[in-house]
């Protein structure tokens, strides 16, 4: 039921962890202020995530039903995994669009958040950039929005001249890189002509037309027209110069208090015994072969003597794993952690090799922890070479394998260059200095729509 008083304020998520964790840590704050009338709508499996947020007013969930496996990384089969992870950026990037333009399923869960907005009736609604059943809900019913991004300013904006979003070309480009960025670009308009895509955008127009979605859905920027504010998780200096619109606000990585996870077994006792800690954590999403898992325990087994090695590695992939007793002594696993961000907090560790996650990547930085990155897909590769030319990480070679040497090498090139860990504390501060969750929510909390 709706409280009675004042409108509701109604985030909508995604079910995946890329978009989802930045919203849940805003929720919680909002909660913490005491923010009523607060509700939460994703899929059913969030639901738990979502009502343990019990500080101050609470938050309810609202479910949106099952997740849609279509949209699901961790549920695709591997030829999709393989399509979409793929060497080729343009391939990757054309394999992600065909995925989720006219998607089965989409109309069903674009019903299940209109209905949830009728309910509702919120005076305000925030959703993820990559969200657009929240979009036309709230351009329907001319709800004022607030949008959540994950990613770069510049792959909402997309400004000519610009490397193209999910290329991983750096802002200066030679002029080899330069004419693939304009076919790259050229090629992504032309997608559309493909018969596979235009039956969508024509049954699209179909529906605008006949007055089942409102004309504005049409635009690309429809997402950033229709906002009031734009919330992004990083800073400038990461990003590179770009101008953006008033309504953008670039508010630094999405961090809530800490510890989150006083109660992590032994896990502390550990980082507190080892004084210099390499944190492996490569996503959810990303799937090691036999061969990868391998040469990551020969990567640990090579920095033993001067660094340990924590690895978060799921429980289906530590089937690759040699025998326990041939690990190396200086290697932890562990299928799940009680909290990464405890873990990147910690003074041990000194480096965090990850799959450069827009997520990841942020909070590794907050902590002041220089990286080197294996891109997993499309954003991550924008996230890889941002980190290189800020002076934060380095970005292995072949992300399609894990090459002994090369990640070796660039582990200890890291560790043992100090640039790479003063450049990033710099952006520590910088990421502090943007207020995080604190400046996020108090842009929404002053919205006029909640006055």
């Amino acid at each position: 039921m709706v409280d009675e008083g004042r409108k509701p304020l109604l985030i909508v998520s995604n079910a995946g962890v890329g978009v989802f964790n930045p919203l849940r840590v805003l929720a919680a704050e909002l909660a913490r202020r005491g923010t009523e009338n607060l509700w939460f709508a994703s899929d059913e499996p969030r639901r738990a995530d979502v009502e343990k947020i019990d500080e101050g007013s609470g938050v309810r969930f609202a479910s949106l039903g099952a997740i849609n496996p279509h949209y699901s990384p961790v549920d695709w089969d591997d030829e999709t995994y393989r399509q979409i992870t793929q060497r080729s950026r343009w391939k990757a990037h054309r394999a992600v669009v065909r995925r989720g333009f006219g998607a089965p399923g989409t109309r069903e869960k674009s019903q299940a958040i209109e209905a949830v907005v009728d309910e509702l009736e919120p005076a305000l609604m925030i959703f993820d950039s990559v969200n657009l059943p929240a979009l036309v809900a709230a351009l329907k019913r001319k709800i004022p929005s607030v949008l959540s991004s994950p990613f770069m300013p510049s792959n909402l904006l997309m400004p000519r001249g610009f490397p193209m979003l999910h290329t991983g070309l750096p802002l200066r480009m030679s002029f080899t890189q330069k004419v693939r960025n304009r076919v790259f670009r050229l090629r992504a308009g032309l997608m559309l002509l493909h018969p596979s895509m235009l039956k969508h955008v024509l049954d699209t127009v179909s529906r605008v037309r006949k007055g089942l979605l409102p004309r504005e859905a049409l635009s690309l920027r429809a997402k950033v027209d229709h906002a009031d504010l734009v919330l992004c998780y990083t800073v400038f200096g990461l990003e590179y110069p770009l101008p953006v619109p008033e309504k953008f606000h670039l508010v630094g990585a999405m961090i809530p208090p800490l510890p989150e996870a006083p109660d992590d077994g032994d896990l502390s006792r550990w980082l507190d015994a080892n004084p210099s800690v390499v944190y492996v954590g490569l996503g959810t999403i990303t799937r090691l072969t036999r061969d990868e898992v391998h040469a990551m325990v020969e990567v640990a087994r090579r920095l033993d003597g001067e660094h340990a090695v924590l690895w978060k590695l799921p429980d289906e992939q530590q089937r690759h794993l040699p025998p326990r007793d041939e690990l190396p002594a200086n290697l932890r696993i562990e299928s799940w952690l009680p909290s990464q961000l405890d873990v990147l907090a910690h003074p041990s560790v000194r480096l965090f090799f990850n799959h450069g996650g827009g997520n990841a990547f942020h909070e590794g930085l907050y902590f002041g922890k220089p990286q080197v990155i294996r891109p997993l897909w499309v954003d991550c590769y924008d996230q890889a070479i941002r980190g290189v030319d800020s002076g934060v990480s380095l970005t292995v070679d072949d992300p399609q394998t894990v090459d002994v040497e090369d990640v070796f090498g660039k582990i200890t090139r890291v560790l043992g260059a100090p640039s790479f860990r003063e450049r990033a504390e710099y952006f520590s501060r910088e990421l502090r200095e943007a207020g995080g969750v604190r400046t996020a929510a108090n842009l929404v909390l002053g919205h006029p729509a909640l006055k």
